[in-house]
């Protein structure tokens, strides 16, 4: 976009957002947001604004003459309300993918009487500093829109909004005296830029190109304006004391201190942090501040977060409840109506550190109801309990769920949702809400529709929303899936969320039983009984049905790898050369078949995470740029993260995962056909090779389904590895 056009479009939705929506109507947006989902049937749909004098969002749902009437306080709970009824009454899921149609019985079903539901909680927070990389750093405006879309549906009103942020610190960076190459070199590439704005590394995988600068300068103001729009509040970041290297030969007095090393990376990499006593940080606290209220407008509440998986230049309790007054200070200086909005994940990661005495003292350091907490991982540890309550400030009650963006079945749902209810009854007044804070979206979206459906008075028992989930993927009542779901719900989804993944997505190790990552509290052949009654299940083919085959098959069958590999580890120790090239052929057709089921849904697909890095560039070399950028991310990441974002996704199998696989049983065959002991370190070494080659790599992935509807498929996969799964 040449300058000119650029300057027009920002100022027109700089004015937008400052002077409040266009929209004063709020039924318009809600029948906006309908029309874009679905034009079909938009027409029946009519929308009515109920009073604020209740306090609390609210929505009511009614069948007048042939309209379905929904009412509500504003945008954000008509939305809902409207979800409340497409998947209540027409069995059907929104998916939170832009290229995936919703799908809707021909005939809109009446609503026999009149129903209404009230806010449990205020605020709904939704995402995470790290889904900005592991998922959206490529999103052009159709994938936001839809995922804004979805996000109303489901009542969230507080999103993180972290989008374009870098342009606004090109500015303030480049007018305290560094080079425009100074300040791209600062930063890191587009997929790591989390990590940058979070002060855990600089510059690796950088420089920034100025059209990545651009682009997302735009992008944040249509995202910010329908976020807007649809009565959210995002969530905008401020300047927390991260600071350039060069800033420290620049401003040589200022007090400039090193943060710690993050996740194995060398000292090249290591961010630096300002005193917020320092009076340097004050002015670039207003220099940021103002910039961005410029260009995106301000809704009050701020994102910061120092010390972030880094230890601090000091850890007394005094000094660190100085570094919350002075930066609140700060803020407050500029945006008397800003409050802070804080993560406590590095309360939980780094717990040793954080001792009761020094989390207090950050928490104290600013006036009460001013900063929020989110709870960040409340599915494993309910940070509030041990904090008494965060020593009063309000805070969110969050289910994290996902990490890196990898695609195993993983979260223990049924307890996160026992432990919310229990939350809501007695947490007090300032459990103000609740969020979720995925680290990556995957196709499977079930279990944060479950949380944020508990943000309602209306909520199913859980055994009835299990049931109108399985409805709802088929598209009509079904007992198989509704069985199969039960035991999902009850006897899969059990596990603690974590950094998680099926082997076949992970280096290959000889011998390598216990790891963490590859651990199951179930029995295989449980889950393989679900996944044969999805088979079972209606003809009805929709989208929610093959996500669902998907993720049950490709788990099912990962989990069959992780014991074949082992047995073929015990074939190498009996130098039994037949059982080792038996069981090799074995799984080299079990990581095929995962490839293939894989390629039925595009964003189970590496082309399309590939597509989207290179179609945001607008120079072949930015495109190559981009493109190594995605795959370096979800493979060998950098520093000591190497599959840390596995992800069981269709080309990645196919052209990473089995190459690595076919480098290690070549090795294991080799060394027993020559009598000699495998040697691990050559291993890791060719191993090593081979992934940093294919990061670098330009070649063209694809992947393609077979020709066969994806249930048939499933029963050819079911049957061709039944007698192995145990199953009648």
């Amino acid at each position: 976009m040449n300058f000119c056009l650029r300057k027009i479009v920002s100022c027109i939705t700089v004015s937008w957002m400052l002077t409040g929506s266009l929209l004063a109507d709020e039924t318009l947006a809600a029948r906006r947001l309908t029309e874009r989902l679905i034009p079909s049937h938009a027409s029946r749909f009519e929308f009515r604004q109920l009073s604020d004098s209740l306090g609390i969002d609210r929505y009511t749902v009614e069948s007048k003459d042939d309209k379905i009437i929904i009412s509500g306080n504003n945008a954000n709970a008509m939305a809902t309300g409207l979800n409340f009824y497409l998947k209540r009454f027409c069995n059907t899921t929104v998916s939170w993918y832009a290229e995936i149609p919703v799908e809707l019985p021909d005939s809109l079903p009446s609503i026999p009487a009149k129903l209404q539901a009230k806010a449990r909680v205020s605020d709904r927070f939704f995402l995470n500093y790290c889904t900005f990389g592991y998922t959206m750093p490529f999103w052009g405006w159709e994938e936001w829109q839809r995922l804004i879309d979805w996000m109303a549906l489901n009542g969230v009103n507080m999103p993180l909004a972290i989008t374009g942020q870098e342009a606004v610190w090109h500015t303030v960076w480049t007018r305290m005296g560094m080079t425009d190459n100074d300040v791209r070199a600062f930063f890191t590439g587009p997929a790591y830029l989390p990590w940058h704005r979070m002060a855990n590394i600089d510059a690796w995988n950088g420089p920034l190109p100025h059209e990545w600068l651009e682009s997302q300068t735009v992008l944040q103001q249509k995202i910010l304006a329908r976020e807007r729009e649809l009565g959210m509040r995002p969530v905008l970041p401020a300047f927390a004391g991260h600071v350039p290297a060069k800033l420290k030969g620049l401003c040589p007095n200022a007090d400039i201190k090193l943060l710690g090393k993050w996740a194995g990376f060398s000292d090249n990499y290591r961010c630096h942090f300002l005193n917020p006593e320092d009076s340097l940080f004050a002015k670039i606290q207003r220099m940021y501040l103002e910039e961005q209220t410029r260009l995106f407008g301000t809704d009050h509440i701020y994102g910061i977060d120092p010390f972030n998986e880094v230890d601090p230049p000091c850890w007394e309790p005094e000094y660190l409840k100085d570094i919350s007054a002075n930066i609140f200070r700060t803020l407050t200086d500029v945006d008397p109506k800003a409050q802070w909005l804080q993560m406590s994940w590095m309360f939980y990661h780094d717990k040793k550190d954080w001792t009761p005495p020094r989390v207090e003292a950050l928490l104290s350091g600013v006036e009460p109801g001013k900063m929020t907490l989110l709870d960040y991982h409340c599915e494993n540890v309910e940070l509030w309990k041990t904090t008494d309550s965060f020593h009063g400030q309000p805070f969110i009650w969050c289910y994290l769920g996902n990490f890196g963006g990898n695609t195993t079945i993983t979260g223990n749902l049924k307890q996160s949702g026992d432990r919310l209810d229990k939350a809501l009854a007695s947490a007090g007044k300032n459990l103000t809400g609740i969020g979720s804070t995925l680290e990556g979206l995957d196709i499977m979206q079930f279990p944060y529709e479950y949380i944020f459906d508990k943000a309602w008075d209306n909520a199913l028992p859980d055994d009835k929303w299990i049931e109108q989930l399985a409805d709802r993927h088929v598209g009509a009542p079904s007992s198989n899936a509704r069985k199969a779901w039960k035991i999902l719900f009850d006897d899969i989804y059990i596990q603690v969320a974590r950094t998680l993944g099926t082997l076949t997505n992970f280096r290959p190790v000889l011998d390598k039983h216990n790891d963490h990552r590859i651990r199951i509290n179930y029995e295989n052949r449980r889950l393989a009984e679900a996944w044969k009654l999805l088979i079972d299940a209606s003809e009805i083919e929709r989208d929610a049905m093959a996500v669902d085959l998907i993720c049950v098959g490709r788990q099912v069958l990962g989990n069959l790898f992780k014991e074949e590999k082992f047995e073929l580890d015990s074939a190498y120790h009996r130098k039994d050369i037949q059982g080792i090239q038996e069981k090799a052929a074995l799984m080299k057709s079990l990581l095929a078949d995962i490839d293939s089921l894989n390629a039925y849904h595009p964003r189970a697909s590496l082309s399309t995470w590939i597509r989207d890095a290179r179609q945001y560039a607008e120079t072949p070399e930015a495109a190559d740029y981009y493109e190594r950028n995605a795959r370096n991310l979800i493979t060998t990441w950098g520093g000591a993260l190497n599959d840390y974002a596995s992800r069981t996704w269709a080309g990645l199998i196919g052209n990473y995962y089995t190459p690595r696989w076919e480098i290690y049983l070549d090795a294991v065959t080799a060394a027993t056909k020559n009598g000699v002991a495998l040697d691990q370190q050559q291993l890791n070494d060719n191993l090593s090779r081979f992934e940093n080659e294919w990061v670098q790599s330009l070649d063209t992935i694809t992947s393609e389904a077979p020709k066969m509807k994806i249930k048939e498929f499933s029963r050819h996969l079911f049957e061709k590895y039944q007698s192995l799964l145990q199953i009648q």
